[in-house]
């Protein structure tokens, strides 16, 4: 008798009845697995005196041993996608003596049914990433029922012949347990069953794959992934009708996220994190098979400050015909900071809660470059988040809270996801036209609104009839509570999905023809994993489908977002503007080190890259404004304004060149010209600009002198704690001008900047403790400051010390030392 051999699947026999519904007796193999082709009457005839039936269900023996089975996948109702590779069965048997199972699969179609046999081996942890393995980590584990189940994994012809005969009737799968080589003790069974649809996947899946290794920085900060680890991070692209998903991104310097497609795939959107870990960067580029994210990709949001001054975290998303781009940023009068809630945990599990509690919508053309508030959509009472298209573009859904701080003074620190001592938010869903960009009324999405519990992350169906939304108890997206929930664009009663599993569903995305919907799940592992949903005509959806081969076992499955292009339509994406970004970093990092000679070549290599990049620029300039070279440095302080003259440029820069101006270094001296460059940086609230502004006013350069103005501008300086405006501040308030003479104040903001170890602090505290002012007479104190500022090379502080010795002032009298 003819046989085929399948390999890498658990030990099992599979047969198919005959035309005379008899069956062939099953053959076990210890090492393999054998599938017999139908019979004809003969042969099936010439086998049926040694060979037995398998029990059916009803023959099972009545009391504890019926229904002891409990098939934990694929539940029962599920539905796959036709072009999915085979899954792996699992399933529980409470019956301690069943030894060997019985797979039976019947069609409703009429077709022959296919009986297997198989030795059920346990459920196994699959590969793990070494890379990815850490002490803030565990292995991921089996857990107590997964330790209890047993599997079986089709071939791929069984798994075809199971998927083309359930498609229109469910198949029926009973798992008999036997406890001996005859088969003819049935000692538990358990049932369950699946169809395949009709309705094609039809795209591939791209997600982040991302190592949950949260690591402690400096202070104490716990971080979710440590700089060192962010090349671990890759991309992958999934074709469920393959085994395994391929990297199609890895070994970045920085980190990318959240991720978007216009409808028609062709256009994609993702967050990339600048030099410096910018926040405010986002690529937008053309998806080919070989797509590359430029330089001049990059949109720089944090450029035009007359919208938002900050973007708040994630989620934009591009629209359906790829010309805009919808997101949320802090507001004008909003520092970043001040927008959104973040902690940051240990534990590997949940590391990280994140959500934004101020901020508007904004939306950006990029056929013009700009961007601007979405009227309806800006409202400062409120928090307005998570904004997404309509398939059509003419409507926005988006999710809004009241707006609060995102901490308050005394609050406790979250221990862990969901403590009570995290700030509490809860999301309501709105939907607010369009309209060319014009916006209109807000109005609340029935089903997903005001019902005490946080309504988030809303996607709209490519058919424009369903929302699905995540709900939670506060906050929004991956929270262990949050579920799935489907509700009519129009609004009405929200339906719970039954789709959801057991702990955190969110991330989802709908596949282009909106009969499939994928999302992240960790009811499996604390590493999170992909799953996929059917929905139908009317909304209803199914069972989840579990997408085995997506990743390592150790490495989380995040942001799953179709892609509709073929499967081949993206093998491979290349960022060189990242390859820049780490020489930025590079010479970034050499220059705050002090290392000036060092960063030259760095900045040189930058800007010979990126000659249009006004950072670079600005970089290469400063390293030789301060290694003198002050010629070169006023050129490609030019070089960078002439890049982009009405952006509000780099305030560092400005401040550089402000200086150059001032002192006559490279170029010619113009106090007007620096006390224009001072005042741009200054308005940007940067504090050494502030601090040489309040100096101009002080002086007089470049403008009448104003005192008040002077001590104005040091404020806000001094406030940030740059100490040569405290020490400014403190002189003005000792001497009365432009504010109130105060001693004690002056005293106060002295000390501010001594305990920064400002040298010229120490003797202007010497003095006030010499003389009485703002602190009690102190001759001794006196002394010790004087010697703080002389040990720092200030001259009038060793002047200060001669004549104490002189006096004889706190010290014995000594004319040698003196």
């Amino acid at each position: 008798m003819h046989n085929r051999r399948a390999e890498g699947h658990n030990c099992v026999a599979v047969l198919v009845l005959g035309p005379s519904a008899l069956l062939i007796a099953a053959v076990i193999s210890s090492c393999c697995a054998y599938v017999y082709p139908a019979l004809t009457t003969q042969h099936a005839l010439a086998a049926e005196s040694s060979a037995q039936l398998p029990p059916s269900e009803d023959s099972v023996s009545s009391g504890s041993a019926a229904r002891s089975i409990t098939v934990d996948y694929p539940e029962d109702g599920s539905i796959f996608p036709p072009e999915i590779t085979p899954p792996t069965f699992l399933w529980r048997d409470s019956n301690k003596s069943a030894s060997k199972w019985q797979i039976e699969i019947t069609f409703a179609d009429g077709s022959l049914p296919i009986h297997v046999i198989t030795a059920g081996k346990r459920m196994r942890i699959g590969e793990i990433d070494p890379r990815c393995v850490s002490d803030s980590n565990k292995l991921p584990t089996l857990t107590p029922q997964q330790a209890a189940d047993h599997t079986w994994t089709p071939d791929a012809q069984t798994w075809a012949s199971i998927k083309r005969h359930s498609v229109d009737q469910a198949a029926t799968i009973v798992i008999s347990g036997v406890s001996d080589n005859t088969l003819a003790s049935t000692v538990s069974v358990g049932r369950a069953t699946l169809s395949t649809s009709r309705d094609p996947v039809g795209a591939p899946i791209l997600d982040l794959d991302f190592p949950l290794m949260p690591s402690t920085g400096e202070g104490g900060v716990v971080q979710p992934l440590a700089p060192d680890a962010v090349h671990l991070i890759n991309w992958r692209l999934r074709d469920i009708s393959q085994s395994q998903s391929r990297v199609v991104l890895h070994d970045m310097p920085t980190c990318a996220n959240c991720h978007s497609f216009s409808a028609d795939g062709k256009t994609l959107g993702i967050d990339v994190d600048g030099p410096r870990n910018d926040k405010g960067l986002y690529a937008i580029v053309p998806v080919r098979p070989q797509t590359t994210i430029r330089n001049e990709d990059v949109v720089a949001w944090n450029t035009d400050q007359t919208a938002g001054k900050s973007r708040v975290g994630f989620m934009s998303q591009v629209s359906p015909t790829g010309r805009y781009v919808l997101t949320t940023f802090a507001g004008p009068e909003r520092d970043l900071p001040g927008t959104y809630y973040v902690t940051n945990f240990k534990d590997y599990r949940f590391l990280q809660v994140f959500y934004p509690t101020r901020g508007i919508l904004e939306w950006y053309d990029r056929t013009t470059g700009r961007r601007q508030p979405l009227p309806g959509a800006d409202d400062p009472r409120y928090v307005q988040t998570d904004g997404v298209w309509s398939p059509d573009g003419s409507y926005i859904v988006f999710a809004r809270a009241e707006a609060r701080d995102p901490y308050v003074r005394g609050q406790k620190p979250a221990r862990y996801a969901n403590d009570e001592n995290e700030t509490q938010i809860q999301y309501s869903l709105y939907r607010i036209p369009f309209n060319g960009g014009k916006g209109g009324t807000p109005e609340p999405i029935a089903g997903a609104s005001l019902n005490g519990m946080s309504n988030n992350f809303p996607k709209v169906s490519p058919d424009g009839r369903w929302i699905v939304f995540v709900k939670c108890r506060n906050g929004q997206l991956m929270r262990p509570d949050s579920e799935l929930y489907i509700v009519s664009t129009a609004g009405g009663v929200a339906r719970r999905m039954r789709c959801n599993t057991s702990l955190m569903n969110s991330w989802h995305s709908f596949s282009p023809n909106g009969r499939w919907l994928v999302f992240s799940s960790k009811s499996r592992s604390p590493y999170t994993q992909m799953y996929l949903t059917h929905i139908d005509a009317q909304g209803n959806d199914s069972p989840a489908i579990y997408i085995e081969g997506s990743t390592a076992a150790n490495r989380a499955v995040n942001i799953p977002e179709f892609v509709n292009i073929a499967a081949e339509g993206l093998q491979r994406i290349d960022v060189p503007a990242a390859d820049f970004y780490r020489v930025v970093d590079q010479a970034s990092m050499l220059l705050e080190q002090g290392k000036t000679v060092a960063s030259l070549p760095e900045w040189e290599k930058a800007v010979s890259m990126q000659p249009d990049d006004v950072r670079a620029q600005n970089g290469l300039a400063i390293a030789q404004y301060l290694d003198g070279n002050f010629d070169q440095a006023a050129v490609h302080f030019k070089q960078a304004d002439q890049i982009s003259p009405s952006s509000p440029g780099d305030a560092r820069a400005h401040s550089y060149l402000g200086l150059m101006y001032r002192e006559g270094q490279g170029v010619k001296r113009d106090y007007a010209q620096a006390l224009n460059l001072f005042r741009r940086a200054a308005e940007r609230g940067y504090a050494p600009g502030q601090y040489y502004l309040g100096e101009m006013y002080g002086e007089g350069k470049g403008v009448l002198c104003d005192y008040e103005l002077a001590a104005s501008w040091y404020q806000r300086a001094a406030e940030q704690g740059y100490a040569d405006a405290q020490v400014a501040l403190g002189i003005l308030y000792r001497e009365g001008q432009g504010v109130p003479q105060d001693y004690a104040q002056a005293a106060d903001w002295l000390r501010k900047a001594a305990d920064q170890r400002n040298a010229q602090a120490d003797l202007y505290l010497g003095q006030m403790y010499e003389t009485g002012q703002g602190v009690e007479q102190d001759s001794a104190q006196a002394l010790q400051w004087y010697q703080k500022a002389a040990d720092n090379g200030v001259v009038a502080a060793e002047d200060q010390l001669g004549a104490m010795y002189i006096k004889g002032e706190g010290v014995p009298q000594s004319y040698s030392l003196a």
